[in-house]
């Protein structure tokens, strides 16, 4: 019988305060696990951790910046000092500050934009694997993106570190499955959130956007947290080093 009970599993989910990342903690809370939202400003996942809540779910709130690796021990040392242990990790949080011509980009936008993207990942699971050998494994789902295989126009930088991601995710799904610890990606295509917006009420880019998804239209966050349920589940218990594709078939 298929499983997606997460009764009773700790979950911690980055970029939580709002978007995929937002959606992705209510529905983990939904199925049972205890989550804990992450973002870089402590005010900012209230309203996520109360509406948990009020659903009778269970959650709280650490900030921290991923891109930060002192703030990156800090989080883990407060999840091992009151847990003990981890079971599910979901890398969500990400950037995207520079628009524009990679041969027009400044320093300070790869910089930024590697450290929360792609080092702040890295790092998040080294980190989170202790903690997961002490819960006898654990599942591991890494946001990447549909500019990851297909880079996007004006978002070189950007697709480049989903890229990195994505090789990533293959890499430490074969390092870390003797460790009983799962590590998949979902890539969204064009999702409404604040992250992308600017982008959505831009129609002369819509327009652009829209006319290369067959199913001619961008993705809301909540259609994004099905494939995730599945991939921190028992239900995905043979499934490691994967990469779903959720992207109204623009890859197709």
């Amino acid at each position: 019988m298929v499983d997606f009970n997460l009764k009773d599993k700790i979950a911690l989910i980055t970029g939580a305060s709002r978007g995929i990342g937002k959606a992705i903690a209510l529905a983990l809370a939904e199925h049972g696990a205890h989550c804990i939202l992450n973002s870089r400003k402590i005010e900012e996942l209230g309203q996520a951790v109360d509406e948990i809540r009020a659903k009778g779910g269970k959650a709280e709130a650490l900030a921290a910046n991923v891109g930060n690796m002192g703030e990156i021990e800090t989080l883990f040392a407060a999840l091992k000092e009151k847990f003990g242990r981890l079971d599910i990790l979901v890398n969500n949080a990400a950037t995207n500050p520079y628009f524009g011509e990679m041969i027009g980009a400044e320093e300070w936008a790869w910089e930024k934009t590697l450290a929360v993207n792609l080092k702040g990942p890295f790092f998040m699971i080294q980190k989170a694997v202790p903690l997961m050998e002490a819960a006898g494994g654990g599942a591991i789902v890494n946001i990447s993106s549909i500019g990851g295989l297909q880079p996007a126009p004006f978002q070189g930088i950007y697709s480049i570190t989903k890229g990195g991601l994505i090789t990533m995710t293959k890499a430490y799904a074969k390092e870390l499955s003797g460790r009983k610890i799962r590590v998949n990606a979902l890539l969204p295509g064009l999702t409404y959130t604040d992250f992308s917006k600017v982008l959505i009420e831009n129609k002369e880019i819509y327009d652009y956007a829209v006319a290369r998804i067959p199913m001619g239209r961008h993705a809301e966050p909540h259609e994004m947290v099905g494939a995730v349920v599945y991939l921190v589940s028992d239900a995905a218990s043979f499934t490691t080093g994967s990469c779903i594709v959720c992207d109204g078939g623009m890859s197709t």
